[in-house]
């Protein structure tokens, strides 16, 4: 979806999409997951608001359509809150009972406190033990973090990804653009996927098995 305000005096309005975390079937309501940054235009707003102002939102916008077993073994890539979109397929996969898609996340971040819907993914891995493995990776970890350290490495994607000639795999990646040079290349545009690089491309993935959020 996208959500879009004009600022007093500012000549363009300020848009920016965002991915709801709530299920779909909630009626009357929606959820965002929103990080507010410093000098954020869009996240100081939203976070400035009270009850009873109004947003424009549009949408939704579907981006990878999603069928029970669409994939044997899919894989998510994420930095930051690019766990939005990731989390929200997740949900479709474990609440229905028919989906046997067997679920690998790579999750990124500055530090601890910065992990976000934590406690959702630690939730769904004790549910689903044989069918969801998480792995955590910190810029700046303390000397008690027992998880992965440092940014998402070419060696951990090889250890944590399903092999590349597997049939029926899918990799998805979402994540700020230095993640996004190392990973996978940039997207073109929001509906050309681009080519394939980085380290995804290093271990043998192909085009066809990559999808940039």
């Amino acid at each position: 979806m996208i959500t879009k305000f004009k600022p007093e005096n500012a000549e363009k309005p300020v848009i920016r999409p965002y991915t709801p975390v709530s299920d779909e079937s909630d009626k009357g309501h929606m959820d965002l997951l929103v990080k507010v940054y410093p000098n954020g235009p869009m996240s100081e707003h939203l976070f400035s608001m009270k009850p009873g102002d109004t947003l424009d939102i549009k949408g939704p916008i579907p981006k990878y359509s999603w069928s029970e077993n669409k994939h044997s073994h899919i894989a998510f890539i994420a930095g930051g809150t690019g766990i939005t979109p990731m989390y929200q397929l997740m949900r479709a996969i474990f609440n229905n009972p028919s989906d046997k898609t067997k679920v690998s996340l790579i999750y990124g971040n500055v530090g601890e406190s910065d992990i976000l819907l934590r406690e959702e993914f630690d939730k769904l891995e004790k549910e689903h033990p044989d069918q969801f493995k998480t792995f955590y990776t910190l810029d700046n970890p303390t000397e008690s973090w027992h998880n992965g350290k440092g940014f998402i490495s070419k060696e951990v994607l090889k250890e944590i990804l399903p092999d590349a000639k597997q049939d029926n795999i899918k990799v998805f990646v979402c994540g700020p653009p230095g993640l996004y040079k190392a990973i996978s290349g940039p997207k073109t545009s929001p509906t050309d996927q681009g080519d394939l690089s980085g380290a995804l491309k290093e271990l043998g993935y192909s085009k066809e098995q990559v999808y940039k959020f």
